[in-house]
Order: C-alpha cells, then sequence, then structure tokens
C-alpha cells in the first residue's frame, strides 16, 4: 500500500480505539479509564462502577462498533457493485423494511417487544429480497438500473405502510420515534444475540466478495474474460449488503447516512477505489463513528438521551460536504 493509504489505516484504528475508550469512560456516570481495564480484566471490586461498565457500557459499545461497521461495509459493497457513489443500503429497501417490521412491534404488538430486533431484521431482509425477484425478472432482468428503481419503489411502499400503522394508532407513536431516530440502548446484550449469527455471515461474505469486486470495476466484459460472473457478484453483494445493514437496523434503527458517506470519506481520504482496501477500512472508520456518535448523543445532554441518527447527519454532512469539495 501507498504511505497515504497506510495513514489513513492508522488513523482509523487510531480513532476506533479512541471512540471506544470514549464510549467506556463517558455518560452520565464518569468512569476513569483504570476503573474501565480492571473491570474488563476482572479485577475491579464489586460495586456499580463494574456493573455499569460491565452491563451497560460495553454491550453498547460492542454494539455500535457492530453497526457501524456492518453500515460502512454494506455501503462500500453497494457502492463497488452497482458502480454508483450514491448508492446505500436505503436503495435496496432494507431501511423501510426494517421501520416497517419495527413498527409492527412498537405499535401493534406491543406486548412482544421483546421481539423487536427480530421483527427489524426479518423485515428488512424480506424487502431485500422483494428488490432482489422484481429486479431480476423480464427484461434486462438483474441490471443495475433495475435493482435500483425496484428498492426506490420497495422503500416507497414500506414507507407508505409504516405511515399508515403510525396514523391509524397515534396513541402508541410515541414509542416509535426513538427508533425512527435512530439511537442505541442500554438493553444488555439481547440485541447482538439475536443478531449476531446473521452479522457473521454478512461480513464473511463481504471479505469474499472483495477480490470479485475489485474484478467488477474492470468492466463487465473483462471481469467475465477473467472467469467472473457479474450478474452474481453484484447480487451477492448486494444480498450481503442487505443482511448487514437490516442487522445494524435491527441494533440501533434508521442510521440512514452513515453507509452513504463512510465509504466516500475512505475513498477520498486514500485516493483508491480498491474494494480489498475501502471494505475493511470502512469497517473501521463506520465502527469509530458510530461509537463517537452514539458518545455523544448520550453525554451532550446528560441524562438526557438524544437520538444518534440525526446527529450522524450534522456530523457527517459537513464532512461529507468538505472532501467532496476538496476532491473536486
Amino acid at each position: 500500500m501507498k504511505t497515504r493509504q497506510i495513514a489513513v489505516v492508522v488513523v482509523a484504528a487510531t480513532a476506533l480505539v479512541v471512540a471506544a475508550i470514549a464510549s467506556m469512560t463517558l455518560g452520565a456516570v464518569h468512569v476513569p479509564l483504570s476503573t474501565v481495564i480492571d473491570a474488563l480484566t476482572g479485577q475491579a471490586e464489586p460495586g456499580p462502577l463494574k456493573k455499569i461498565v460491565l452491563d451497560l457500557r460495553l454491550p453498547r459499545t460492542v454494539e455500535a462498533l457492530a453497526v457501524g461497521s456492518a453500515l460502512g461495509v454494506a455501503g462500500a459493497l453497494l457502492q463497488g457493485a452497482l458502480a454508483n457513489p450514491l448508492a446505500s443500503p436505503d436503495v435496496m429497501g432494507v431501511t423501510g423494511g426494517a421501520a416497517f417490521g419495527a413498527m409492527l412491534i412498537l405499535i401493534i404488538f406491543p406486548d412482544t417487544i421483546a421481539l423487536l430486533p427480530l421483527g427489524a431484521l426479518g423485515m428488512g431482509l424480506v424487502a431485500a429480497l422483494l428488490v432482489f425477484l422484481i429486479a431480476s425478472t423480464g427484461a434486462n432482468g438483474g441490471s443495475i438500473a433495475r435493482l435500483v428503481l425496484a428498492g426506490i419503489a420497495m422503500t416507497a411502499a414500506f414507507q407508505a405502510g409504516t405511515t399508515s400503522i403510525m396514523a391509524a394508532y397515534p396513541d402508541r407513536v410515541q414509542s416509535a420515534i426513538f427508533f425512527l431516530a435512530g439511537g442505541l440502548t442500554t438493553s444488555g446484550w439481547s440485541n447482538l444475540e439475536v443478531v449476531w449469527p446473521y452479522l457473521t455471515v454478512g461480513f464473511l461474505m463481504a471479505v469474499v466478495l472483495t477480490r470479485p469486486l475489485d474484478r467488477l470495476a474492470l468492466g463487465d466484459d473483462v471481469a467475465a474474460s477473467l472467469g467472473a460472473r457479474p450478474r452474481v457478484i453484484r447480487l451477492t453483494a448486494a444480498i450481503a449488503a442487505a443482511i448487514l445493514a437490516a442487522c445494524g437496523a435491527a441494533i440501533a434503527g434508521l442510521v440512514t447516512f452513515l453507509g452513504l458517506f463512510v465509504p466516500h470519506v475512505v475513498r477520498m481520504a486514500s485516493g483508491t477505489s480498491t474494494q480489498t482496501y475501502v471494505v475493511p477500512v470502512s469497517a473501521l472508520v463506520g465502527g469509530a463513528v458510530m461509537m463517537a456518535g452514539d458518545t455523544l448523543a448520550r453525554t451532550i445532554a446528560a441524562p438526557l438521551e438524544l437520538p444518534v441518527g440525526p446527529l450522524m447527519v450534522l456530523l457527517g454532512v459537513p464532512l461529507f460536504l468538505y472532501l467532496l469539495r476538496k476532491a473536486a
């Protein structure tokens, strides 16, 4: 790798460590770093600080890392597979489907709130499956244009369903606002217990797809001459991105902008579009950004916790526009 690319990896890894330390130490109750280390190594004395670290801060930090990495990788996969810089998990209809699944649990079946992660994950994957089925049929089946248009249509359909549910039960909407805004909760490991198998599958698929996606960047004809199957690669990448994005939504609600701007930041900062580089570094940057955003969201107005979704947009848009202007 070039010096510039190595520097980006070092900065991203350092930011990830710093964000993790901030996430574990900062909050409504400040926990010294030494106490955090003692709690993680099993040397801390029993007490409230140890409980805060192990039962509240550690699961939340891991969730933020998982969500940020999943969304960053999902965006990188889609942008590489579709050759579209505006591609993001929202394009695949995953976000709209996850929101609809969450509203079914939160508003219509509030007594089954424990199934919220599973509902969001399941409907997110259903939405992606419908997009794939629609895009693969008819003339030019499997083309990029059909996939994007099918995703836009499916997103609109699920958004209409979500709005209808909220309009039908206006007295229950308050309980759903935090999910729609996007944010992590102090629910321990329960959310990760539901989605970690799917996260593992999504990340493994992403690792396998990096080299095929690099071949795809050479053009469909060249990729085919090298033994690749462009349509299969695109479909598999879209499936992996859908799984990762659905898992992110199941854990943290609708965090919509992170999957779009993180891969752009990585490419602009490093000067390369190679997927074998962009995908893993997007995981580092996405995890760091999500942990930092969540820490800021729960400390800026402590003890009140703000949703992290709008904060991601407020933090990401200026940086994204600056980098875009610099690159232009």
